[in-house]
This record gives structure tokens, C-alpha cells and sequence, in this order.
């Protein structure tokens, strides 16, 4: 084959779908606080480098300003996937949820 030629392949091309298999759990929205003041927020991080400033400065921002109580971290063990029942399951114990990628 020279150089100019279109390259051949050797059969048809298969297309994945990206998505994401498992079936997702049916949630309800939580009732909205009036403040976080007290009260436990969670912070979960898809583990990228940059979270890792971002999110100390927020959680500074949520003790500092709005009086927030108790700050919990978590981070996924796999950035592109969803939270798994690990992480769902504690979402319960808190009163606020921020959720947040990084690059």
C-alpha cells in the first residue's frame, strides 16, 4: 500500500454505547432547608485533581459564612460512573448534598 491510499479495514465498525449499564435507583427530591447553618453537608467528588483545592475552599466557605456543622468528603472510586450504593446509602446521614467534577 503506498503512502496516498485510503487505509482498508479489515470489517464493519462497531459503535459503543458509553452509558452507564446498571439501573439507576428512583429518588425523590429532598425538602429544601432554609439554611445549612448546624446542620451536615456532604461533598461528593468524582476524585479528579482539581476537586481537591475546589472543595477545600468550599467547605472553608460553608463553616465560615453559612455556619454549617459538619462537612463530610466522600470521593468515587471511578470518576465517569455514578455514585455507587456506598455512597448513595450515606446520603441519608446528611442534610445537604453538593456533588462536583474536576479536571
Amino acid at each position: 500500500m503506498s503512502s496516498s491510499s485510503t487505509p482498508q479495514f479489515g470489517g464493519p465498525i462497531e459503535v459503543l454505547d458509553p452509558t452507564y449499564e446498571e439501573a439507576s435507583r428512583s429518588l425523590a427530591p429532598a425538602r429544601r432547608l432554609d439554611s445549612v447553618a448546624d446542620h451536615t453537608v456532604g461533598i461528593v467528588s468524582n476524585g479528579k485533581h482539581g476537586t481537591v483545592p475546589f472543595f477545600d475552599a468550599l467547605e472553608r466557605e460553608l463553616r465560615d459564612e453559612f455556619g454549617v456543622g459538619n462537612v463530610v468528603r466522600l470521593v468515587k472510586p471511578n470518576y465517569s460512573a455514578p455514585a455507587g450504593d456506598e455512597i448513595l446509602d450515606r446520603t441519608t446521614e446528611w442534610n445537604a448534598l453538593i456533588s462536583g467534577i474536576g479536571d
